[in-house]
């Protein structure tokens, strides 16, 4: 993957040229206030932050959140747009076959990923160890988080082929692609959202599956079609995109 020219890109403008790091730490700014007001604003009554997970979910819920929006605005090239080539660019003058494009950008998508999960989870471990949380219960939700932020980073990488030269219009659909998502879901079938889910998961009431004609699917079913789906949905487009320039 190091000689693959698309992810030596992304990597020199990211992390060696430093234009990735305002992301990171937007990230952990956000995140840490949330943190020490969960556990302050509530420290006259100890039970209701040290119940089981009560921090936990908390911390989570917002890490989750950030992580998958500065994940989108990263993936989507909002930070220097201008430092990077563009698909006709490295498939026409450069001569990069379309394959090695999108695995460079898929590669860099997951280094992303994995950099702001790695980032949040001291954060995350010491909300878990104030809350009581167990080690597996802290490692899943490590592993949600990574599920989460590829899920949706891939529809910024459709989103940064589909609409290469025009910044404003690729901004404004990721935003409202995540508002539209995350609100559909919480006000008609809460279930798919990934907060709720998330709460679901660390001990939170949830409503009951949906049942159709006898058939009744449980909570964590439902919610990974549905995020599989929108997995699918997204590398569609993003191939669809693709092959406009070149078959795979």
């Amino acid at each position: 993957m190091t000689k693959n020219p698309v992810f030596r890109e992304g990597i020199r403008v990211y992390i060696l040229e430093g234009h990735g790091i305002p992301a990171y730490i937007y990230v952990l700014i956000l995140l840490a206030p949330i943190e020490f007001l969960s556990i302050f604003l509530q420290s006259f009554d100890p039970q209701a932050w040290m119940g089981p997970a009560k921090l936990f979910k908390i911390v989570s819920a917002a890490a989750m959140l950030l992580i998958v929006f500065f994940g989108l605005r990263v993936v989507n090239q909002e930070f220097v747009p201008w430092k990077f080539r563009s698909l006709k660019q490295w498939h026409q003058q450069e001569g990069v076959p379309i394959f090695q494009v999108a695995l460079g950008q898929f590669a860099l998508l997951s280094v992303h990923t994995l950099l702001f999960v790695v980032l949040c989870s001291p954060l995350l471990i010491w909300a878990g160890a104030i809350a009581r949380v167990t080690t597996g219960s802290i490692l899943l939700t490590l592993l949600l988080l990574l599920f989460y932020s590829l899920t949706y980073g891939v529809w910024g990488l459709a989103t940064v082929t589909l609409w290469e030269n025009r910044v404003e219009t690729r901004q404004a659909f990721i935003r409202c692609f995540l508002v539209a998502v995350l609100l559909l879901t919480a006000f008609f079938f809460p279930p798919l959202n990934p907060v709720a889910f998330l709460l679901f998961y660390l001990g939170e009431e949830i409503k009951a599956p949906l049942d159709l004609g006898g058939w009744r699917v449980s909570v964590p079913v439902l919610h990974f079609l549905f995020h599989f789906f929108l997995l699918g949905s997204g590398l569609l487009v993003y191939r669809w995109v693709l092959r406009k320039e070149g078959s795979l």
